[in-house]
């Protein structure tokens, strides 16, 4: 463990299997001892076809150096493994981040999920389907829950179009080789809100060409409209992916931070805070 308050990055941990192979995560490790942290999962872009854990290395130092555990874990890529083997994957690592608590020194009921892009289509979809087996799959810890506490999604797909194209959608083709308009509604996040769906803050710049503005707007409109905390943050003129910039990353990193603390405090510094 480092001495000098840098966070500690554990690489290539394994934290399942899929396609009768080894899926691993990187674990950034806060400075000193964590016990009962807070832990964020951070899950890449890229498509579902490209990408790996390290693109979200600047958020996972960032996050380790406010006291969040991070975890970055691979999932199979489209051209592996086909959908829905991505949010099985995922779902496995929120699993074993719970199976294994107390040796990552986190808290089992405050994990969060962060993703980027395709990264952030998963994340809410697993926010908001923790009870749904269609997505469980065999990654290990079955039972485990899945569900957590908050999510944050970063210029996300939250909804898929077959066929013609619906304002804010992605076509589904992007993910599914074919596939049917029931197929795109179970993939959507935005069909999986409701009142139970985690506390959600959302980012979007608003000259992304590659996922629609209209995608985050429309999923704060239903989160708002089934009482869910949400919160949209706009970035004018912004294309996708931004945040690669220093100058803006360092400031969703300073938002996603600020939201963190309000939604994954321990219960008495929140009821400290509210008093």
């Amino acid at each position: 463990m480092p001495e000098d308050g840098r966070v500690e990055v554990r690489s290539d941990v394994v934290f399942g299997s899929g396609g009768g192979r080894d899926l691993r995560c990187d674990v950034y490790v806060p400075p000193g001892r964590p016990s009962a942290a807070p832990a964020v999962l951070l899950v890449h872009g890229g498509g579902w076809a490209r990408g790996d854990r390290t693109q979200l290395r600047s958020y996972g130092l960032r996050l380790g150096r406010a006291g969040y555990v991070c975890i970055a874990p691979e999932y199979r890529l489209t051209g592996e493994s086909p959908w829905p083997a991505q949010i099985e994957d995922l779902k496995a690592a929120i699993r074993w981040t719970r199976t294994n608590a107390s040796q990552l020194g986190i808290d089992p009921d405050r994990i969060a999920l962060e993703g980027n892009s395709a990264g952030a289509h998963l994340a809410l979809l697993a926010a908001g389907t923790p009870g749904l087996d269609a997505f469980e799959g065999e990654g290990g810890n079955a039972g485990v829950s899945t569900a957590v506490s908050a999510a944050i999604g970063i210029y996300t797909p939250t909804m898929f179009s077959f066929g013609e194209r619906a304002r804010g959608a992605v076509p589904l083709a992007a993910l599914v080789n074919g596939g049917s308009d029931d197929v795109a509604a179970m993939a959507s996040p935005i069909t999986h809100v409701g009142p139970d769906f985690p506390p959600t803050m959302l980012v979007h710049g608003t000259a992304d060409t590659t996922v629609p503005p209209a995608a985050s707007l429309q999923m704060y409109e239903a989160l708002v409209k089934a009482g869910v905390p949400v919160e949209l943050h706009m970035y004018a003129e912004q294309p996708h992916a931004f945040d690669a910039r220093p100058e803006f990353g360092r400031q969703v990193a300073g938002e996603m931070a600020l939201f963190l603390e309000r939604y994954l405090a321990p219960p008495q510094v929140a009821v400290a805070a509210s008093a």
